[in-house]
């Protein structure tokens, strides 16, 4: 019995995200799969999040999660939490990158999501490797082992 998504951790949430995103690439379903990429991308971002407010805070874990839904998106995340709660330590600049990768990143699903774009598959291979180079970018920062598989094509 699978354990409802709800329920799952985000890394285990960050998975289900690209495996989903697997399938719909194998089915060139461009835009979809670009959509999963971010979506992979802006929970990799909560639980960078999570685990800096573990580390420096006693914050309760529901604060944590206002705070994430106040965020609102990957660019917001970045921009309100995620950039602030590094400055000063040594993934600021690393984080400072990243930013730029999930600027991109947020504009493109956006693109997709509110204006009804659709992608072709060079955009879409772009911005799925912009995704990937993100997550395991930043979620390596926490856990040295996390890995996602290739989209097949």
């Amino acid at each position: 019995m699978k354990t409802p998504y709800g329920v799952r951790s985000d890394l285990t949430r960050i998975h289900s995200q690209w495996t989903k995103l697997t399938g719909l690439h194998s089915r060139e379903e461009w835009s979809g799969a670009m959509v999963r990429a971010a979506t992979g991308a802006e929970l990799a971002a909560n639980y960078a999040i999570r685990e800096e407010f573990r580390k420096a805070s006693q914050l309760t874990p529901a604060f944590v999660n206002s705070l994430l839904k106040s965020a609102n998106g990957l660019g917001g995340k970045m921009e309100k939490l995620l950039l602030p709660l590094s400055m000063g330590t040594p993934n600021v600049a690393t984080m400072r990158k990243l930013n730029n990768v999930a600027q991109r990143i947020n504009a493109q699903r956006n693109m997709i999501v509110h204006q009804g774009h659709f992608m072709n598959e060079s955009e879409a291979q772009t911005l799925i490797e912009d995704a990937r180079l993100f997550i395991e970018t930043l979620v390596r920062l926490y856990d040295t082992s996390f890995a996602l598989g290739a989209p097949s094509k």
